[in-house]
Order: structure tokens, then sequence, then C-alpha cells
């Protein structure tokens, strides 16, 4: 688990990245944070959003019955260091910059079968571990069945807030902290 950085004036509230949630201080987002009218799906604890823009939807969670998350980068750790090696190296002799964020596929699923597919970017510089994703994943279908609700995600960004972007088996450790009493 991360060491909560100090309290005051100079802590970053900005987010943090657990998996394939952006976790900030109020709110929590599938993949990162979009900006201006980029889509994006928020999760809070009554309710999940979707959107971009004016052109918003949102369902209550008892009214949402599926929500998956499709083309989601995973790697092994060692394909990982070497994509993450080879980004630091090219953008040192100005090469060629990485590339942007992955772009995701959220599909929720609600009541009246409407079906809802929106992009969302990955929050991983890189890729995801397959642990990482198969944790989100079970959280997600936690949220939907009831178990569960976002509320802990928020939780734990005001317990810890964490400075520093955390290691995969740093955001693995927090996501099984969250499944544990779920099991």
């Amino acid at each position: 688990m991360p060491t909560p950085s100090p309290q005051g004036d100079e802590t970053d509230l900005r987010g943090c990245m657990i998996g394939l949630f952006w976790t900030e201080r109020d709110r929590v987002c599938l993949g990162s944070p979009p900006t201006g009218e980029d889509p994006g799906v928020f999760l809070f604890p009554t309710r999940l959003s979707v959107g971009e823009g004016g052109r918003r939807q949102a369902w209550t969670w008892a009214d949402v019955t599926d929500l998956q998350v499709l083309d989601v980068p995973v790697r092994s750790s060692a394909a990982r260091w070497a994509t993450r090696v080879t980004s630091v190296v090219a953008a040192a002799l100005n090469a060629w910059g990485p590339d942007g964020p992955t772009m995701m596929t959220a599909v929720v699923c609600a009541r009246d079968n409407q079906r809802v597919e929106t992009p969302v970017f990955s929050g991983a510089a890189t890729a995801y571990t397959r642990r990482e994703v198969d944790l989100s994943l079970g959280l997600l279908s936690h949220f939907v069945r009831g178990n569960a609700t976002p509320a802990l995600l928020t939780r734990w960004w005001h317990e810890n807030q964490p400075s520093d972007v955390l290691h995969s088996h740093e955001r693995e450790a927090v996501l099984e902290s969250w499944m544990a009493p779920l099991m």
C-alpha cells in the first residue's frame, strides 16, 4: 500500500490511476479523466454518468444491468517495461514522441434494453497488468450488482492522497484491498 503523502497545501489532489479507474477527491472516472468535450464515464456512489459535453446520460446503479470495458491494453511486465524503455529512449533522442493514451470502449447496458458504447482513454502509460484488469472488472461487477459502491475509491483517495504514480504491484494491492471484503 502506498504511504500517505503529507497533508497540506502542497498535496497533489489531481488524481491517481488504480486499475481501470482514475480516482480523484470527489469523483471516479473509468479510464483517464476526459478533457474538454472528450467522452467520459463517471462512477458516483448512486449513479453512473456517460457522455460528452452537454450530451450526458445517467442511470442509477439499480438500472445498470451490465458494464463492460473492451479493448483494454494488457501486456506482460516484460513487454510493459520494454515499451516504457523504448519510449523514454526515443523521447530523449527526440526521435519520436510516445503515442497518446490507448482508446478503450465502455459498454453500459441498462434496463429497457438500453445499450450505450462510448470511448474512454486508458489511464495506463503503456498497459495494464492482467491481474489489474481482472480485479478492476471484478470491482465493476460488484458496483453493478450493488455489493459495492465507487465511494470506497474516493474514501481511499481521502485517506491516502498519493502524490506519486503507483507501480503496478501497488495498484494491484489497492484493488485487492477493495475486493477482499466482497469475496
